[in-house]
């Protein structure tokens, strides 16, 4: 017992021998000795963040079409910012004096206590100088970021652009953005931000009295690495993107092009478009209002995926399968053609007088005639009374094909297009409609626009005779190829494959026979598939479009071209469909056909726009040059009048133009 009174003791005295030399030591840093007070003072801690390297995007050559350049950004701290020499800053940044006040107090206003950004971006050669005399600007301090590059400066559309955060960006990120972080805006950046940005990392740094840093606290052991952004192997084949664009300069309209085997997507071109590094660096913000806000031809519409077209008679092939699937028509049902159809006191214009035509050459000739009366027995073949549940069938196995509603491409945005359903129709119509009210329909105008994705994905079907699998821009993610799991089913859209040939005969012979409608896409030594489209536009000349595939068996590209104001399908669409078709199962454009397409880049379709603020007169040369245009069109190709004020579209007769306000025209003969 009193062993174990005498151990309690001597543990109790151990316990205050210990807290006495810790507390003698405690005196002696805290009143004696001062060395920890000037280390505190000379001395300051900071978390900098270290931003990783935005993924790198491929296409599918891997040739890489979107990388990151260096750039940095000086931060300040305002709190800890001492009287400087302000001109020596300027100077050293290449910015005004007045610069560097308005930028001071800008940062002040966001907080005095954290590091913001007080110019962003500065140069290589900005950061060098600076970088030797810091030391003698207190609070100030270097941040290292990268910015993209696009090597290619093509597809701004495509893959849109990075931008900072804003505050609402911040709120719903969970805390992953701070101020002065960036992020995809829009695009392929937009699409994939998650999978692009990386992690940030954290270096905790001693900074000394002079802002000089002393490098990682405790050597390291608390940072952490930045892990930059996986990368994106695209669909892309940047030899016809590049055409792509190329061939639609000055032009206003859209190219969409598929692997029908997959699924990717092998160009995506909106025009006008713009060069993407423009909205990289400082001037982005400049440049977004110059070239995409102040373009009046609406570079900001994504017109692959926004665009609204009425199909035109790129429709027929899709209801000639519907209507041999149903049993309306085989491939040797024949109607007549005298140059129109009838229905009711509705009278449709064909272009042609055919006669007594069968399938085969009503797809090839674009017979409008044949479609309607198509249409019309889809339409009446359950009765007259019951038209009205027919077509609704007739609408929902349409809808199978992409039509009317969104495809889920792997890009923002996407619109479905508008097809109405019978519902719809009895809002118009009451309940007392049929056939000849929708009649339109049969030949892909009325009620039914679509997206040119749509266009190209209904070619991907009939090339794959029957299935399409979801059209999609990335077909691997990272360095294990990741590939999501809805881009490799395979979407049926209810048609027996034997009627798929007789339809792809059709669309052989409209290319490739002395009769068709698109002789000018002939490509030498491969079998092209296709289908002419002129599509009404209310709004001036009509627009130009054509979707088809190639070769005929084994099909390697499915494509729809839309130019509007062009007119003919035949005359523009069509043949640059088969320059990108041969420019990619080819490598290039042989024989003569390479100067059709140097002639193709140098056409300018642009409608004719103007603003109405501003007075001027035309010259007596102008004016003799607008009275030969001919009177029954807009304008001619060589007469353009081009204003950095464009607001409104001209549909005016040439004559008429002498009283129409336009600004600073210039005039090309």
């Amino acid at each position: 017992m009193d062993q174990l009174f005498n151990r309690k003791y001597i543990i109790q005295g151990l316990f205050i021998v210990i807290a006495l030399i810790l507390l003698g030591k405690l005196f002696y840093i805290q009143i004696i000795s001062d060395a920890a007070f000037v280390s505190a003072e000379s001395n300051v801690l900071r978390k900098i963040y270290k931003y990783p390297a935005r993924g790198a995007i491929l296409d599918r050559n891997m040739k890489v079409i979107v990388q990151n350049e260096p750039v940095y950004d000086l931060m300040v701290t305002p709190n800890e910012v001492k009287p400087f020499d302000t001109l020596a800053l300027a100077q050293a940044l290449d910015i005004t004096f007045e610069d560097v006040r308005k930028n001071l107090k800008k940062a002040r206003g966001k907080s005095s206590y954290q590091a913001t950004p007080f110019l962003k971006q500065i140069s290589v050669q900005s950061y060098a100088r600076l970088q030797e005399t810091l030391y003698r600007f207190p609070g100030f301090r270097t941040q290292d970021r990268t910015i993209r590059h696009y090597p290619d400066s093509v597809g701004g559309q495509l893959f849109g652009y990075v931008k900072e955060v804003s505050p609402t960006d911040i709120e719903k990120s969970e805390g992953f953005y701070k101020p002065g972080d960036y992020k995809g805006k829009s695009g392929l950046e937009f699409s994939y931000e998650e999978t692009l940005r990386g992690e940030k990392g954290v270096i905790n740094t001693v900074y000394d009295a002079h802002n000089t840093p002393q490098g990682s606290y405790a050597d390291g052991k608390y940072d952490v690495n930045a892990v930059s952004g996986e990368r994106l192997i695209s669909g892309i084949d940047m030899r016809i993107q590049k055409l792509g664009e190329e061939l639609m300069m000055n032009k206003v309209g859209a190219i969409v092009a598929i692997e029908p085997a997959t699924g990717e997507i092998l160009s995506l071109v909106s025009s006008p478009g713009y060069d993407p590094n423009l909205l990289v660096g400082r001037n982005q913000g400049n440049n977004y209002m110059e070239f995409i806000v102040g373009n009046p031809y609406r570079p900001s519409l994504v017109r692959p995926i926004m665009g609204y077209y009425p199909p035109g008679s790129s429709f027929k092939p899709v209801d000639a399968l519907i209507g041999l699937q149903e049993g309306v028509i085989d491939p040797n049902t024949t109607f007549f053609c005298p140059h129109y159809y009838q229905a009711g006191n509705r009278k449709i214009k064909c272009e042609h007088f055919d006669g007594s035509i069968s399938l085969r050459r009503g797809i090839a000739r674009s017979c409008n005639t044949y479609f309607c009366y198509v249409f019309q027995k889809l339409i009446t073949k359950n009765g007259m009374k019951n038209q009205r549940q027919t077509y609704q069938e007739w609408r929902d196995k349409v809808a199978k094909f992409g039509f009317g509603s969104k495809l889920d491409i792997d890009m923002p945005y996407e619109r479905k297009g508008y097809f109405y359903t019978a519902d719809h129709y009895d809002k118009i119509y009451g309940k007392r409609w049929g056939y000849t009210n929708v009649i339109s329909q049969a030949i892909g105008q009325g009620e039914i626009t679509a997206t040119p994705l749509q266009m190209a994905n209904a070619m991907a079907i009939i090339a794959n005779r029957g299935y399409y699998i979801k059209p999609h821009l990335i077909k691997g993610i990272g360095d294990k190829n990741l590939v999501k799991k809805e881009y490799v089913v395979k979407n049926y859209v209810g048609v027996d494959a034997k009627h798929f040939e007789p339809v792809i005969d059709g669309m052989q012979d409209a290319v490739n026979s002395s009769w068709g409608t698109a002789i000018l896409s002939r490509i030498p030594d491969i079998v092209l598939c296709g289908k002419t489209g002129t599509v009404q536009n209310p709004h001036g000349k009509n627009h130009s479009v054509f979707i088809g595939f190639a070769p005929r068996d084994n099909p390697k590209i499915a494509i729809a071209v839309i130019v509007e104001n062009a007119g003919f399908g035949s005359t523009y669409a069509a043949p640059i469909a088969s320059y990108m078709i041969e420019k990619y199962l080819k490598g290039s454009v042989s024989g003569g056909r390479a100067a059709q397409v140097e002639w193709m880049k140098n056409q300018n379709l642009l409608p004719l726009l103007i603003d109405k603020t501003k007075k001027i007169k035309l010259t007596k040369a102008d004016s003799l040059l607008l009275k030969k245009a001919d009177s029954t069109k807009r304008i001619k190709d060589s007469l353009r009048i081009k204003s950095a004020t464009i607001k409104q579209t001209v549909t005016t007769k040439p004559k008429e133009l002498k009283s129409v306000i336009i600004d600073k025209p210039v005039i090309q003969k």
